[in-house]
């Protein structure tokens, strides 16, 4: 494995929590060939999916497969159609994008008791907010954490000068959760904050500090936030102390800590979304249990420690997943392309390292049988030994 890193956005969790050989177009067919199998649920289950690899400075690399990961289990998985999942990634993924698409694609039209996803893969920062909207008594001015859209880079002239940069800050996306009308709401960041490099672990990190400052458009989108909720500044300190505004924060590493991005056996992705969407395939527990899954397979040399959040009293953490209470079969793959003898499989759920030319797969249900030809990062071709179907869940064979 090379492992990077990336910088952590959590801030308002406490100290704010695809290249990968498979056709674009085939994907699309695939899903939308499942989506008319799929019965429109109620509740309604929608997502925003977030990830930037090209910044012009600091690109990163395994973001837009994060969002695969993310997509392939919410409609695989969790049964969301795949009309209601929003993508935003790269050049798509710019401030203005990031926060029309919360707005219109979430904010508008989730209602009470429906599901809500929000993943977000990228770069991260601390900003100093010299004038905040809100200052917590007894608090100095401090650094800000943000997460960063693909126009917000630093000044040409950094670190000699400073200035603005359109940074979306924890504040501000505290505020946009709470607009949510239901309380059915995950939030997934894939995103550390870090201060330095080694030899062996190279920062991905979008550089900030003190001479770096928030903007006054963001400040002024919250101050238009507080008043369409209604909300006093007090009264905003007093809910964002309590902790995470909506539903679960499911979060990269705590917080200071730097996340990693992995090659995972030539399949290059964010550790923690790859573990959490690997394990999420896998099982039918609860948050905290899945948490434990993935605790031991993270190397304590990397310092990094995934936690999530919920909301203070809701014991959410004992509940499903995606407060989804019945998601499709627990499985180790997935048909997600079908042609003439041979298929193309997601293989989310399983250990890359046992999946090699002539091993076999059936059907977590039903009689289905392939055997795989060959492997590319996650995805595999296999010839059709026994009739499958595009969405049929598979496992490893013995």
């Amino acid at each position: 494995m090379t492992p990077t890193t990336r910088r952590h956005f959590l801030q308002f969790v406490g100290s704010a929590l695809a290249a990968i050989g498979l056709n674009q177009v085939s994907f699309l067919q695939s899903a939308q060939r499942y989506g008319k199998v799929l019965a429109q649920s109620t509740p309604r289950k929608l997502a925003l999916l977030v990830g930037i690899n090209s910044y012009v400075k600091q690109p990163l690399e395994g973001c837009i497969n994060d969002l695969d990961l993310q997509q392939y289990l919410l409609i695989h998985r969790f049964g969301f159609n795949p009309k209601d999942i929003y993508i935003l990634s790269d050049e798509k993924a710019t401030r203005g994008g990031i926060l029309t698409a919360f707005e219109e694609h979430l904010i508008k039209q989730a209602k009470p008791g429906d599901v809500v996803v929000y993943h977000y893969s990228g770069h991260g920062s601390q900003i100093l907010d010299p004038h905040p909207i809100v200052v917590e008594p007894g608090k100095s001015e401090g650094l800000a954490g943000t997460f960063v859209p693909v126009d917000g880079n630093l000044p040409n002239d950094y670190p000699n000068v400073g200035g603005e940069v359109t940074d979306i800050t924890g504040h501000t996306l505290f505020l946009l959760m709470s607009a949510l009308k239901t309380e059915n709401v995950t939030a997934i960041l894939d995103s550390c904050f870090s201060g330095g490099a080694t030899r062996d672990v190279k920062v991905r990190s979008r550089d900030g500090g003190k001479k770096i400052l928030v903007s006054d458009v963001e400040r002024s989108y919250q101050v238009e936030w507080l008043s369409r909720l209604n909300l006093s500044p007090e009264e905003f300190i007093e809910g964002y102390r309590k902790g995470v505004a909506k539903g679960v924060v499911l979060a990269a590493t705590s917080p200071n800590q730097l996340a990693r991005e992995e090659t995972i056996n030539s399949f290059k992705c964010g550790l923690f979304t790859y573990l959490l969407t690997h394990y999420l395939w896998q099982s039918d527990g609860n948050i905290a249990s899945i948490f434990q899954k993935i605790l031991p397979e993270i190397p304590r040399i990397y310092r990094q420690t995934p936690l999530y959040e919920v909301k203070v009293g809701s014991g959410y953490e004992r509940g499903k997943p995606y407060f989804i209470n019945r998601p499709n079969s627990a499985a180790e793959a997935v048909v997600i392309e079908i042609k003439g003898d041979n298929v193309k499989l997601w293989l989310g759920g399983v250990d890359l390292r046992k999946v090699n030319p002539g091993t076999l797969f059936t059907a977590v249900k039903g009689i289905g049988q392939v055997r795989v030809l060959s492997r590319d990062g996650i995805v595999t071709e296999a010839k059709i030994e026994k009739a499958v179907t595009v969405g049929m869940g598979l496992r490893l064979m013995g």
